[in-house]
């Protein structure tokens, strides 16, 4: 029920951005690889790193180094993150949070937002 009430509240809140909602991968689905996206409820925040569930799991995201960007995640935030999954851990690369406001971390999100079907920053 908690991952039904996320996916409405994601497509609600964001549908118009994100036609590709369909494409989000699973947490308990992740197999290495870059290019995807995966979207959730932040459990947990320390640093630059978040822990996002999505009730098939949870996992660690890292979103990059604070001198490159101060971002600022609370838990309950629901966020779309796209972004590539290595070694037990997802590397944002780009997050887009319920508002619809993006943030980009890395600059292979082209690569990354056009697998998936996302519009590519400007």
């Amino acid at each position: 029920m908690k991952f039904f009430t996320t996916a409405v509240l994601l497509t609600l809140g964001i549908g118009v951005t994100f036609p590709a909602l369909a494409q989000i991968v699973p947490i308990q689905s992740l197999r290495q690889s870059d290019g995807m996206a995966i979207s959730g409820t932040v459990d947990s925040v320390v640093g630059h790193n978040f822990t996002l569930s999505d009730g098939s799991g949870e996992i660690t995201v890292n979103a990059g180094p604070r001198w490159n960007r101060e971002i600022a995640i609370t838990p309950g935030e629901q966020l779309i993150v796209v972004g590539e999954y290595n070694n037990d851990e997802f590397d944002a690369h780009r997050i887009t949070r319920a508002s619809g406001e993006v943030i980009t971390l890395r600059n292979g999100i082209n690569q990354a937002a056009a697998v998936v079907g996302l519009s590519r920053p400007e």
